[in-house]
């Protein structure tokens, strides 16, 4: 079996993972067990530099907040603010800290200096504003929508003036406020005032659509994407805060399928534009159902790369990158009779697995399970290996001061 193994492992690059698919994706979705290790950042701005040079690639979206990854994105191809300044604000969830996160955004703009637009390469952040136990005001984002179509169509098509839409949003913090995550009572979601907001934004998302004739010939396309990433945003914002309100047993469940829907029609979106890596927990992009417990409760969703699946079929590829250790974190050497354990004991450090040999490699006999000690790592489940098109080893992370 040992042989069988081995034979299924290739160098890491990116034409060892192209060779893995049937044709190059619209998504190639690259994912991971656990967050905030510069190893695994740095080994994805490899690929990408890779994809881009070799393979026509020209996105890459990551697990942060789609709103203010515009300001990486500006900065990467017009050199808008200072690389400082983007680091600071571009990024949710922490990203902007990770010294791998800037030097993707320094090279970005590096390589995108004096090319021509065609040539750029883009930044995105697919994840809505927000985290499962939180949520932004939507006030950005509709407010931004509304300013487009303010300027693009005459005022007596709009469903309401912008005074109207920040009397309804009222205080930011009411739509923020922590403890509505844990007492619904506590989020404005449900209010009558939310109730017509979440209209109006439908509404404003509807004359959006109604004028596209109109916008493609007078307005770059730019803006137009941003206006349809400002609609998807509140409407998605609106929805989660309705349901943070909800008393339903099915609350829980409904925000982490919501979220997951949200980073679905950006990745949705960002693939009408040409072929993106996109990267992110491999929870999010595979292509079973994910599953969590919060608050001692078990809950099940389909992921985004589930739901990206089943729009793209064949054009989206998911790879899921494994790990062997983590020692800074307690995760030692893996069970010999687990699927980390067996691609420890190949010879190299790094691979790219052809996963659907390797499932035949491995017939029936299914690895045992492996069971991580710390919360932040979630191994791979060895009867998901077969949805996998692919898998990345790192045998082992190092801690990185």
């Amino acid at each position: 079996m040992a042989t069988d193994i081995k034979d299924t492992a290739h160098a890491v690059d990116a034409a060892a993972v192209m060779r893995l698919l049937p044709a190059r994706p619209r998504v190639l979705a690259l994912g991971e067990p656990t967050h905030g290790e510069d190893t695994l950042l740095e080994l994805r701005n490899e690929l990408f530099r890779q994809l881009v040079e070799q393979e026509g690639y020209r996105t890459i979206t990551i697990e942060s907040d789609c709103m203010m990854g515009r300001a990486v994105d500006d900065y990467v191809t017009s050199g808008t603010g200072t690389l400082d300044d983007v680091m600071e604000h571009g990024f949710s969830h922490g990203w902007g800290a990770f010294a791998a996160n800037r030097e993707l955004v320094r090279w970005m703009r590096a390589h995108n200096d004096g090319r021509p637009e065609s040539e750029r390469v883009r930044f995105a952040g697919f994840d809505g504003p927000l985290e499962i136990t939180a949520a932004a005001s939507p006030r950005q984002a509709l407010t931004a929508l509304h300013g487009y179509l303010a300027d693009q169509v005459d005022a007596d098509l709009l469903p309401c003036t912008a005074e109207t839409l920040d009397r309804l949003l009222g205080a930011d913090d009411r739509w923020t406020e922590p403890a509505a995550m844990r007492d619904p009572s506590r989020s404005v979601g449900q209010s009558a005032d939310a109730g017509r907001l979440r209209l109006l934004a439908d509404d404003l998302v509807a004359l959006l659509d109604a004028q596209t004739p109109q916008l493609i010939t007078e307005s770059p396309r730019e803006d137009r994407d941003r206006a349809l990433l400002y609609g998807r945003t509140a409407i998605g914002l609106l929805r989660y805060h309705y349901w943070m309100a909800s008393t339903s047993p099915a609350r829980l469940t409904r925000l982490v399928g919501l979220r997951a829907q949200m980073m679905a029609h950006n990745l949705l979106a960002l693939a009408e534009r040409g072929p993106v890596l996109a990267h992110a927990h491999n929870a999010h992009l595979q292509r079973e159902k994910s599953t969590i417990r919060m608050d001692g409760m078990p809950l099940e969703w389909w992921s985004a790369g589930a739901l990206v699946n089943t729009r793209l079929g064949a054009e989206y590829a998911f790879v899921a990158t494994v790990l062997g250790t983590i020692r800074h974190q307690g995760v030692d050497t893996p069970p010999p009779d687990t699927l980390e354990g067996l691609l420890c004991a190949l010879p190299e450090d790094r691979y790219v697995i052809d996963a659907g040999r390797l499932a035949t490699a491995l017939g029936d006999a299914l690895p045992a399970p492996r069971v991580s000690p710390w919360f932040g790592y979630a191994p791979l489940d060895p009867a998901h290996l077969a949805d996998s098109d692919g898998l990345v080893f790192v045998k082992d992370v190092p801690w990185v001061q």
